[in-house]
Formats: structure tokens, C-alpha cells, sequence
């Protein structure tokens, strides 16, 4: 029976009508048979769900490994809040404009935001002792809730919503800016700003940081989706294994930020 195999359609084989060859192979052809990539090694090459979840975990152990020695050594070594913070803030930029990722960076990114995110908590918990735990479970609500929607295509990045995203965190790093520098130049009373200011909406007098703070975090899950999906699509399109870094530095970028922003709303509501 004839077979349609490429591989078999030769005289080796016995396929009919093939013609024996006697080509002898040089030196220089097996070595490039020799060098050249096998099917199997550019699959490995290739961006994958396991690999892009090994790097995420790596990352947050990086973090989580900084925060838990920043927490221990905040109240006698307060400058590691400000190194993490000024230096976090340094190479998240750094790793977001860069073409390529870059592994060291990312993962140097990881320890100074660990030293920001394990300082700040520890000043916070000594304030409203509690407010971290419920940061840290109403994080992993958000992040839970956001994956198992997406995962079940009940949300998806569009372009739409990712213009109107992009305009409202515009307009939120601008508050947040001129919310800053009121506060270095004593414009303002309050721990946070502006955000420690009432608005009346309904008779009902409520503190402008809940309302500001519930709008981060309906952003900060909309940039998960956006993480979720910039993974989805690298997996498909086969991207190269190395963007996996790329997810990795996204997600955890998100889940800092929607961390600090719901550890900021306990405050506010306790304040």
C-alpha cells in the first residue's frame, strides 16, 4: 500500500518508482545536520502556560522573601521603605520601556518592591493593627474572582475598554501627582492627601480616598485581564519562551498595585 509519508518516499524504503542516490554527505553537512535545532528544542523555546506561571512564582518568592525581611527590619532600618520604594519605582520603569526582558531586572524589581510592599505594611499594621490581613485576603479575592472570569471568557480585553482604561489612568496618575506634591508642601491635612477629604453624594458625607480607591482597584483588575490576555496571546502565537519574563513582571506589577490600593482603602475606612 503507497503511503503518503514523505519520509518513506525513497528507494531506502522501497517506495515505487523511487531512484537510489549515492550522494555522499561532506564534513560540513553533518556538522549543520548536527547543529541544526531538532522540532522538539524549538518547542521548548516557545512560551507556555507552566513556564510563564514558574517565572510569576519565582518573582512573588523574590518578593515576598524581601517584604518578609523588610517587615522584621522596618522599625530599626525605616530607609529600607524609601529604598524599596524609590528603587521599585526606578526599575518598573526601566523593565516597562525595555524591549527585551530582562530576567535580573525583573527579579531585582521584585526584591525593591518587596522591601516597599513589607515596610509600608509593617508601618500600617502598627497603626490599625488587622489591615494587612484583610488587604492580603480581599487581594487574592480580587485576583481569584478576575481569573476565574476571564478563564471562563466571561471578560476580555477590547479595545474599547482598554482606551477608556488608558484614560482613566491618565487622570489617576495625575490626582495621584498633584495629590503628592500638595502633601510635601503642607497644602493639605490628612495621612493621605486630598483622599482624606468628604464628598456629599445623597446626603451621605463620603471619604473622596474610598471612592478614588474603589475606581483603582476596578482598574487594577482590568489590567490583570490585560496581563491574562498579553499571556494567552504569547502562548498561542508561540512567542518566544523568554516573554514569559514579560508576563511574569506584568502580573506582579498589577498585583502590587492592587494590593497598596486596597491596604490604602482599610486606612482610609479606619481613619
Amino acid at each position: 500500500m503507497a503511503t503518503s509519508n514523505p519520509a518513506f518516499r525513497n528507494a531506502a524504503f522501497g517506495a515505487p518508482g523511487a531512484v537510489a542516490t549515492s550522494k555522499v554527505l561532506s564534513d560540513n553537512d553533518l556538522q549543520a545536520l548536527y547543529n541544526s535545532p531538532s522540532a522538539g528544542s524549538q518547542d521548548t523555546d516557545r512560551m507556555t502556560y507552566e513556564d510563564t506561571i514558574g517565572k510569576t512564582v519565582l518573582a512573588f518568592a523574590i518578593l515576598l522573601a524581601a517584604a518578609a525581611t523588610a517587615w522584621v527590619l522596618t522599625p530599626v532600618m525605616p530607609f529600607l521603605v524609601i529604598l524599596g520604594g524609590i528603587g521599585g519605582l526606578v526599575l518598573g520603569l526601566v523593565n516597562a520601556f525595555k524591549k527585551e526582558p530582562s530576567p535580573p531586572l525583573i527579579l531585582a524589581y521584585a526584591a525593591l518592591e518587596g522591601l516597599f510592599v513589607g515596610g509600608i505594611s509593617r508601618i500600617f499594621e502598627q497603626i490599625a493593627p488587622g489591615v494587612v490581613v484583610q488587604a492580603v485576603i480581599a487581594t487574592l479575592v480580587v485576583v481569584g474572582v478576575t481569573l476565574a472570569l476571564f478563564s471562563s471568557g466571561k471578560i476580555r480585553a477590547s479595545k474599547r475598554a482598554t482606551k477608556v482604561f488608558l484614560v482613566a489612568m491618565v487622570g489617576y496618575a495625575v490626582f495621584s501627582l498633584v495629590n503628592f506634591g500638595m502633601m510635601m508642601f503642607g497644602a493639605v491635612d490628612g495621612a493621605f492627601g486630598m483622599r482624606s477629604g468628604t464628598i456629599a453624594i445623597a446626603g451621605f458625607e463620603i471619604k473622596l480616598g474610598l471612592l478614588i480607591g474603589v475606581l483603582a482597584v476596578l482598574m487594577a483588575a482590568y489590567s490583570l485581564v490585560l496581563d491574562f490576555d498579553f499571556i494567552q496571546k504569547g502562548v498561542n502565537n508561540r512567542a518566544p519562551r523568554k516573554y514569559g519574563w514579560s508576563g511574569a513582571f506584568g502580573i506582579m506589577v498589577t498585583v502590587v498595585w492592587l494590593y497598596i490600593e486596597l491596604l490604602r482603602i482599610f486606612m482610609i475606612a479606619r481613619e
